[in-house]
């Protein structure tokens, strides 16, 4: 099955190549990008490799997309977005999204996360959509909520960081309050 490319105003979302190993190391090497990722910052490019790899495996065995962000025009990645946990017999999946920090604040993770949505609802024909997101997330739950996610409840200490257990938020959004928008 070919890996599907979305296009927004500004954004192409496109199947994650190992070109886009050095990349993603550099902002998978900064506390700022990782600190809320469930994970620790890489230490080298074949982290990065692998992270790709691991990616490319997990869509060839149907249960996770996750695009490479790419500023059109550029050639550049700027983060990586999907889903993952996808349960195609209950019509589920949560989502992911990470942006080098240089590009935060500017409507990017918005406008790639409209596109996953569409993806999600209308493609594979979700009927929810859920995301965990670390307590002091604040920038992802507002976007989350812009988005239409509604918060259903506390997680405790459900994912460790750098050795440190922390607290999340379960949202989801629905197919029919997503078509209400």
């Amino acid at each position: 099955m070919e890996f599907p490319k979305l296009e927004t105003e500004r954004l192409l979302l496109r199947e994650l190549t190992l070109l886009d190993a050095e990349m993603m190391f550099q902002y998978f090497s900064k506390e700022s990008v990782i600190r809320y990722f469930g994970m620790d910052s890489f230490e080298n490019i074949e982290q990065a490799k692998t992270t790709i790899q691991t990616f490319k495996n997990r869509y060839e065995e149907g249960n996770v997309f996750r695009w490479g962000i790419e500023k059109k025009g550029t050639d550049q990645l700027i983060g990586t977005c999907g889903f993952h946990l996808i349960n195609n017999h209950h019509k589920r999946a949560e989502i992911g999204y990470e942006l080098d920090d240089i590009y935060w604040g500017k409507g990017y993770a918005s406008e790639a996360l409209q596109a996953i949505l569409t993806y999600g609802f209308e493609t594979l024909q979700l009927i929810r959509i859920a995301a965990v997101v670390y307590v002091e997330n604040e920038a992802s739950q507002k976007l989350l909520k812009k988005a239409g996610f509604q918060e259903e409840g506390l997680l405790r200490k459900h994912m460790i960081q750098n050795g440190v257990a922390h607290d999340t938020i379960l949202f989801s959004l629905l197919k029919e309050e997503w078509k209400k928008q």
